[in-house]
């Protein structure tokens, strides 16, 4: 639907925390973050690159029906849904509120032992620190534009 900007079922992710990843590939949860999606699974997923994406089940199942609906376009689409699904995993926060990223994934968003979990409303973007600084912070003039569109 258009114009519509909101969380759907009122998952609201804000703010930006950087944290550890420990020897077995998991990171906390920040607290703000493990609130909003308390006692939820997610999925991780990688739709844009060098960032991962982690989706509470809610918001997961929007866009797995916006894939289903791509799966049956044409068989461009149809590779580049199964190219985003066949790295998507399932993500259970533990009892500490940490999830596993998988090697595959963390290879693939460039992480190392830090993460930066940034609140993207009604998802959580993990990024690289130095990506997140190179391809966010480091275009300000770039991006100011949208200023004026968004805050009025």
């Amino acid at each position: 639907m258009q114009g519509s900007a909101g969380p759907s079922r009122g998952v609201k992710f804000l703010g930006s925390y950087q944290h550890s990843i420990d020897e077995k590939g998991r990171v906390s949860l920040p607290a703000p973050f493990r609130r909003e999606a308390a006692d939820r699974r997610f999925v991780l997923a990688q739709p844009y690159p060098p960032a991962l994406a982690l989706y509470p089940e809610v918001e997961w199942a929007e866009v797995e029906g916006r894939l289903a609906d791509m799966l049956a376009k044409g068989a461009e689409e149809r590779l580049y849904v199964l190219g985003i699904l066949a790295n998507a995993v399932e993500v259970t926060p533990d009892a500490q509120g940490r999830i596993l990223i998988p090697s595959k994934l963390k290879e693939a968003a460039g992480l190392g032992n830090t993460v930066l979990l940034v609140g993207a409303i009604t998802k959580v973007e993990l990024w690289s620190p130095e990506s997140f600084e190179k391809t966010v912070t480091g275009r300000p003039s770039e991006l100011a534009q949208f200023t004026t569109q968004l805050f009025r």
